[in-house]
């Protein structure tokens, strides 16, 4: 008599749902450690992007970082099933630390979900999980440098135990424009990046070199320059212990804003994105410093026609995020009484964060993915058509962006420069405090 085939949609919406912490953590490690006899490796694509600043690898692709708020395990099989189709190795599955906590997803989570439907797709390879905006809070740092330093060691410390082997650090909110100096107005951020690029180093799991970023320009503020990168890169070099694997990509700003410019009917401004900026800072990143290239946050709003430019112009990496948000909510599919009864909760729970010029249409696009957390249960809980059928209409998305993006035949590559291998943990000195507290901040 054969075995029974195992139910990975029913553990992995068990692991979901559940509200007890101690059978979450067990029902993940159940996946986790399925993954390697299905052929499938946690893994940092760090060596893959080093590749690219050595032009071993054609700068012609542009690496997709998808954000999953809701529907993870749905979503995640649909960009698995495309990326099968389309022989596509180079993308990645990322969560900044503020989705983590209005999601109600801490990272163990995030990980074995996607894992999850790696497994249930039949992937085999590296699957890359990030750590998007682990951000400084310049008014906490301001007040308490090490504090908010610990805090943001705490969460890299528990995102590597989570198997998130790339992780993006965003100092520049430490950015002073008020200095003349340009290397001045970038000091504290390269001395920050510089510091968490060495804790990471010294806690890395042995064999593996996790990507980190780096970013010299917030996110819907002033543009980036050629000579803010090189005022960056030069203090972080300097900063960095030497003999130790600095960035591998630089994240800067370029006209966007995360979850875009919301006009009083609900709907999305065009940005103006400066290309030029992208080609510029990519060229310099790859030719002067070796790294991958530029990457580009706040982009999964933009018009249908700006993707194929990315690769045109030679960008690493973009950040997508928000548009999967607005696909779920926004689908026939989804629940017309479940979205009615999550605006209600936002306008009597969320009323706070109403600015006096907005009208409810933007209140409502703003706020609503703080409800992705409280309401997972009955997001989750929609019938099995009703998701399938939300999955396949993002997937659709999806494979606009491999091909706009040209990720498509990069499975061989990533394959070239990634190890598959178990990876073996590094043993934790401290234990990292399990609960952390997300911030509202980065993010598409």
């Amino acid at each position: 008599m054969g075995r029974r085939p195992l139910d990975m949609d029913g553990l992995a919406h068990g692991l979901a749902l559940t509200d007890n912490i101690e059978e979450k953590k067990k029902l993940a490690k159940k996946i986790v450690a399925m993954t390697y006899k299905n052929g499938i490796y946690l893994s940092s694509i760090n060596e893959f992007y080093l590749a690219r600043g050595r032009n071993e690898i054609p700068a012609n692709f542009t690496v997709p970082a998808i954000n999953l708020r809701t529907l993870t395990y749905d979503l995640a099989k649909a960009i698995f099933r495309v990326a099968k189709r389309n022989n596509a190795g180079a993308f990645i599955f990322e969560i900044a630390k503020s989705e983590m906590g209005y999601t109600n997803q801490p990272a163990f989570e995030y990980t074995a979900m996607c894992l999850a439907a790696a497994i249930k797709e039949g992937w085999s390879g590296p699957v890359f999980i990030q750590g998007d905006h682990f951000q400084i809070n310049s008014k906490n740092y301001k007040e308490n440098p090490k504090k908010e330093i610990d805090g943001t060691k705490a969460l890299i410390t528990n995102a590597i135990e989570a198997g998130f082997y790339n992780i993006d650090i965003d100092s520049s909110t430490l950015v002073d424009l008020s200095k003349k100096n340009i290397k001045k107005q970038q000091e504290a951020n390269y001395e920050v990046c510089a510091l968490l690029t060495n804790f990471i180093r010294q806690n890395q799991p042995r064999g593996i070199e996790i990507s980190v970023g780096g970013e010299i320009g917030e996110v819907g503020h002033q543009n980036s320059t050629v000579e803010d990168l090189r005022a960056f890169m030069e203090g972080y070099r300097e900063r960095l212990r030497k003999g130790r694997c600095g960035i591998s990509k630089i994240s800067v700003q370029t006209g966007t804003s995360h979850g875009g410019v919301v006009l009083p009917d609900g709907g999305i401004a065009k940005m103006k994105l400066d290309f030029d900026t992208l080609k510029n800072l990519s060229k310099m990143a790859r030719e002067e410093y070796g790294l991958a290239g530029a990457v580009q946050h706040g982009a999964s709003t933009l018009p249908p026609e700006a993707f194929g430019k990315f690769p045109e112009v030679g960008t690493a990496e973009v950040h997508l995020a928000t548009e999967f948000q607005n696909m779920v909510y926004e689908s026939i599919y989804f629940s017309k009484e479940l979205k009615a009864e999550i605006y209600s909760w936002l306008k009597s729970t969320q009323s706070a964060e109403r600015k006096a010029d907005q009208t409810e249409e933007q209140f409502i696009y703003s706020t609503r993915k703080k409800a992705l957390g409280y309401f997972k249960n009955k997001i989750l809980g929609l019938p099995s058509d009703a998701r399938s059928a939300i999955s396949k209409e993002v997937e659709v998305k999806f494979e606009f962006l491999f091909e706009r993006l040209n990720v498509s035949n990069t499975k061989d590559a990533i394959g070239k420069y990634t190890k598959l291998e178990r990876v073996i943990s590094r043993k934790r000195k401290e234990q990292a405090p399990a609960n952390i507290e997300m911030r509202e901040e980065g993010a598409d």
